[in-house]
């Protein structure tokens, strides 16, 4: 089951329609490198101007039931739960403007990697959430609330799983200093000597003339910038040592952090524009020479890839192919002369690129050689495709039921078995598997719009509004979720239970768009 883009607005259909959602990315959001970038600009130069004119005092204490970590000064300026909020919002912004992707197969194995990774990192609390960016860029970044996100350009240039997880362990590094607290810390330590050299400017172009003054304030904005810079790049080489710790502690090559910097500044080398995870973790020689000096102090052999990383990598190229047919071309070039470390993965891919344009019977063929006891999901979930494709939903169905009886939890599997439902005709029982989906992934805006797609069919219009309350409010259209909450409330008779949650739905959101507003 291939992954699409979210869709983030437009409100459709009323209380009497169902209506659908529309998939269409919008043309505002090009498939381009400089997005995140300057997404993190511009929030960061709002946080930093929205400091340094109200002070840190705006920011709020934790509460005195919610005592601070001993040892950890950043509990004081902002607690986990308050960085949850935090980071929910900031998720709301990134789904609003940025294109996300939401193949439930790589997401399935990435949030697998993510928590095997946490386990063997500093982190204390486990609670993380994914969040895929459909872009070619080599990039990732973490946000308060345990956010980790990816580019899918990083999948695609990152050669070993050892690589790819390097720079997950660097961003998880992040969450487990609670380097965002820190920096709000120190921050506040700055503003008071900041806000003295502005005053001093001030006099200083109240006496001695414009000129001079402005000379003076662009001194002390100098020093305060090249202070913050220096904590940055301290917090980034904290990251690093702490994320090298966490691949030896979860067995991985200790050595894949340097190697992927020195990759990444290579790559720069002959291109005009450097990879995004170089402009927002500035990547210096002497980053990567301490990377390489830690590593050195574990032994060098050899580690094994992972084939499923390698199948993970197949579908995010086919995905950023220019097309199903290149991509084709591209995977029986490789087959062809050899390259690579894993035949299969390449075959796996021109099996997918083959399934994207229909052509499913020669699909299957290249599926063939890899099919047997044990295989991977991945591969299962080809064959469903295959079945799909030439009608065969019955089919395709018995299979899936099968690998749930053995994995009933796995994300992939779940999905495809309430797509294949939806073919079937089988509306009603498709949506009950799409409500246990959202009971258990409710941040999961796919999983929303899906049940709104699925509960027009099944003819269930209270379900379709909450489900688009739901989507549109992951995406931070606030007002629109709202809308949709209100036109289930009218349709409800007789059910207190339901109002009541609408109700208390509702008031929740209010309360989401009012602490935005403010």
């Amino acid at each position: 089951m291939t992954g699409g883009r979210q869709a983030p607005d437009g409100v459709s259909g009323t209380p009497e329609t169902a209506g659908r959602l529309d998939r269409q990315t919008p043309s505002r959001f090009p498939r381009q490198a400089g997005n995140m970038a300057r997404l993190i600009t511009r929030a960061g130069i709002a946080a930093a101007a929205l400091l340094l004119a109200v002070g840190v005092s705006s920011v709020r204490a934790a509460p005195a039931d919610d005592l601070p970590v001993l040892g950890d000064l950043s509990s004081s300026i902002v607690s986990p739960e308050m960085e949850a909020q935090i980071g929910a919002d900031f998720m709301r912004q990134i789904r609003a403007q940025l294109p996300t992707q939401s193949d439930p197969l790589i997401t399935y194995w990435t949030e697998e990697l993510l928590f095997r990774l946490a386990a063997a990192s500093d982190l204390r609390r486990v609670d993380l959430n994914l969040v895929l960016i459909d872009s070619p860029a080599i990039n990732a970044f973490a946000a308060p609330g345990g956010i980790v996100g990816i580019n899918y350009g990083t999948y695609a240039q990152a050669p070993t799983v050892h690589e790819f997880s390097a720079i997950l362990a660097h961003e998880l590094a992040h969450l487990s200093q609670r380097h965002f607290a820190r920096g709000l810390e120190e921050q506040r330590k700055a503003t008071l000597p900041f806000l003295a050299a502005l005053l001093a400017s001030a006099a200083i172009m109240a006496t001695a003339g414009g000129d001079a003054g402005m000379a003076a304030l662009a001194s002390s904005q100098a020093i305060a910038q090249d202070n913050q810079l220096r904590y940055s790049r301290s917090r980034e080489r904290e990251a690093d040592r702490l994320g090298i710790e966490t691949l030896v502690r979860a067995g991985m090559d200790p050595w894949a952090m340097a190697g992927m910097f020195e990759r990444m500044t290579d790559f720069y080398r002959y291109s005009r524009r450097p990879p995004e995870f170089l402009l927002t973790h500035p990547v210096t020689e002497s980053r990567i020479s301490d990377a390489r000096i830690q590593a050195s102090g574990y032994a060098r052999r050899p580690f094994d890839d992972s084939l499923e990383f390698q199948l993970m990598r197949a579908r995010v190229r086919l995905e950023l192919a220019d097309s199903p047919a290149a991509a084709a071309d591209r995977f029986r070039s490789e087959l062809a002369q050899g390259s690579g470390s894993f035949p299969e993965a390449s075959r796996y891919g021109l099996a997918l690129a083959l399934i994207a344009q229909g052509r499913v019977d020669e699909a299957e063929t290249e599926l063939a050689p890899l099919l047997g006891p044990g295989q991977s999901l991945a591969y299962t979930l080809a064959q469903v495709d295959i079945e799909i494709g030439r009608g065969e939903t019955g089919q395709a169905l018995t299979r899936l039921e099968r690998e749930l009886r053995f994995t009933p939890d796995a994300l992939p599997l779940r999905v495809a078995y309430a797509e294949t439902l939806g073919r079937a005709g089988r509306h009603a029982a498709a949506q009950a598997e799409l409500e246990g989906l959202a009971q258990d992934r409710p941040n999961d805006a796919s999983v929303w719009f899906s049940l709104a797609e699925t509960a027009g069919l099944a003819g269930d219009i209270i379900e379709v509004h909450r489900a688009r309350a739901e989507y549109f409010q992951l995406h931070g259209s606030l007002q629109s979720a709202l809308q949709h909450l209100q036109y289930a409330l009218q349709l409800v008779e007789n059910d207190y239970p339901m109002t009541a949650r609408l109700n208390q739905r509702m008031q929740d959101i209010r309360e989401m768009r009012q602490r935005a507003a403010s």
